[in-house]
């Protein structure tokens, strides 16, 4: 539940801090007096998204602290647990707005995103206002209500179907391992006999790709070769060129080498020089003699290479990876080759599969419709206490067939309506397209009333739902209020005298102006002021009659 609200810099409201009871809190004031700025700052501290019209005029950030309490066993906690938050019973969320757009939310120190908070408030927090569209009047989340209601008699069933639906993905993997049907695995068959063929009949080897891009090189750079080993060959050995000049050198050298061991050791180093150089020479000459453009052998290297480019852009980036491919490519053809038996079995233990999981959906069904049909009787009888004598509301469960339900789906095959008609010889319909706001309060409280035990939420928020309700019809909702307040914590904005009479706690909120600013602030009421409260939400004067009156209400709800 939501123990403490602390808020600053939203809208009218300068800094409120607000203690909450833990059953039935009615907030009540003056049309403008800021109500609804209680509840944005809820709203804005369990998600919503961030406005800068929120922050009040004159300051540069906003500021709302929320504190929870929760059992144990509350979802939030898990969600808290996925994102390595501890909690040890308590929540407390913050968070921040500035004008500048930068905003920070932290949930029990530590910075969560709007997506991360919105996780967790989910199960904490139901709001509901009069304009807004109810929860349950969206049909794809009428279904997960209905689970709710059938609680443990569903828990076996659904965990068998979940499992069942995995044993399914996993046969459906086997069979598309080996091709799928028969048209599948035959035309996969032909795809791996064209990959394997191309790849066999090209013959390539490792390493063949880097040795004919050097090729290609030379013949590429033919002309370019020929004229460096030319004017190399001459430069070595044409008449007083380097081995001429090495010769006579080591001529010289040769005539004083017997004076002195240096002389020898140079004149031994220079011969060395002289015998490299002519190897060089004939080296050379080798080279520019084999020399020679063969146009067949470069249109041959040209397409070869061609050829093996092709066969790495589709099998693999180098010879090792395209040959890799032709391997296994080799192996899926043998063993879909030898697949037909065992595809054949496969297809009849997914035949057998879906059975099994048709039988299982049908088995969720029935007991849903056997919920179903206490939950629909139950509320009407709650619409009836709350003035709408000739209400009607059913489930509608859409048909379905073996060859027509939905067998992929861990919520079995079921769709439903919720179905309603709030007036004698009007047929049913839909309920999010036929009924009016006030009925919309009335059934809400009335699927609220049975809910109270069974959704996880601590905390229900209510904006003024009761508005266009009067009399005896006040009075049963104020008890309604008080019958889901004994297990789940209510904060409503009402201006009725019975739903605020009916409540545990009750706030007044009011607007004062000072002649320069406008405050809204939030006083928590004594027994006396809400007396006084009372008198002004009859639209009496405070005469002796309206207090008594007011006594008397706050009396039959003991208070």
């Amino acid at each position: 539940m939501l123990d403490r609200l602390h808020v600053k810099n939203i809208a009218l409201i300068e800094e409120a801090d607000i203690q909450f009871d833990k059953k039935f809190n009615v907030l009540s004031g003056e049309t403008g007096s800021g109500k609804s700025i209680i509840l944005d700052s809820i709203n804005f501290v369990l998600g919503s998204k961030a406005d800068k019209n929120l922050i009040r005029y004159g300051s540069e950030e906003a500021f709302v602290r929320a504190e929870f309490t929760v059992e144990a066993n509350n979802a939030a906690i898990g969600e808290l647990s996925e994102m390595d938050i501890e909690c040890d019973g308590t929540i407390v969320i913050s968070r921040k707005y500035s004008l500048d757009g930068k905003g920070s939310i932290k949930i029990n120190g530590n910075s969560v995103t709007a997506s991360m908070l919105r996780k967790v408030t989910s199960h904490l927090v139901d709001v509901h206002g009069q304009s807004e569209h109810f929860y349950l009047l969206n049909e794809k989340n009428q279904l997960d209500l209905v689970d709710g209601l059938c609680r443990e008699q569903l828990k076996e069933h659904k965990t068998t179907l979940s499992e069942l639906i995995a044993k399914k993905r996993g046969i459906k993997k086997s069979i598309d391992e080996l091709g799928g049907d028969e048209q599948g695995r035959s035309r996969r068959l032909d795809i791996l006999d064209y990959q394997i063929k191309e790849i066999k009949d090209a013959e390539i080897r490792v390493g063949e790709y880097e040795e004919l891009s050097a090729k290609k090189k030379v013949i590429d750079n033919l002309e370019k070769i020929a004229v460096a080993l030319g004017e190399v060959r001459g430069i070595l050995s044409d008449d007083n060129g380097c081995t001429d000049l090495l010769s006579s050198a080591s001529r010289l050298m040769s005539s004083i080498s017997a004076y002195g061991d240096e002389y020898f050791s140079i004149c031994d180093r220079i011969e060395n020089l002289g015998v490299e150089a002519e190897d060089i020479s004939q080296t050379i000459s080798d080279l520019a003699d084999g020399l020679s453009f063969d146009e067949n052998e470069a249109q041959y290297i040209e397409e070869r290479l061609t050829l093996i480019k092709n066969l790495m852009r589709k099998y693999g980036n180098s010879e090792e990876a395209v040959l890799a491919f032709y391997e296994d490519a080799v192996r899926q053809y043998e063993a879909l080759s030898d697949a037909a038996e065992n595809i054949e079995n496969l297809f009849r233990q997914l035949k057998a599969t879906d059975d099994e999981i048709f039988e299982c959906c049908c088995k969720i069904s029935v007991i849903r419709k056997e919920t179903c049909r206490s939950f629909t009787g139950k509320v009407v009888d709650e619409l009836k206490s709350l003035n709408i004598p000739n209400a009607r509301f059913e489930v509608e469960f859409a048909p379905f067939d073996r060859n027509s339900a939905r067998l992929n789906d861990i919520n079995g095959a079921d769709d439903i309506c919720f179905m309603f008609s709030a007036n004698k010889g009007e047929p049913l319909k839909p309920l999010s397209k036929i009924i009016s706001g006030g009925e919309m309060s009335r059934f809400m409280l009335s699927v609220k009333t049975q809910l109270k035990d069974i959704n996880g939420i601590s905390t229900y928020i209510f904006d003024e739902i009761d508005a266009g309700i009067s009399g005896i019809t006040a009075r049963a909702v104020a008890e309604k209020f008080i019958a889901i307040s004994r297990n789940t914590q209510i904060i409503a904005v009402s201006h009725l005298p019975q739903v605020c009479a009916a409540a545990s706690c009750q706030f007044l909120i009011s607007k004062k102006d000072d002649g320069k600013t406008t405050v809204t602030s939030i006083c928590r009421l004594s027994p006396e002021e809400r007396v006084q409260e009372i008198v002004r939400l009859t639209g009496s004067t405070s005469s002796e009659a309206a207090t008594e009156h007011a006594k008397e209400l706050l009396a039959y709800f003991g208070n």
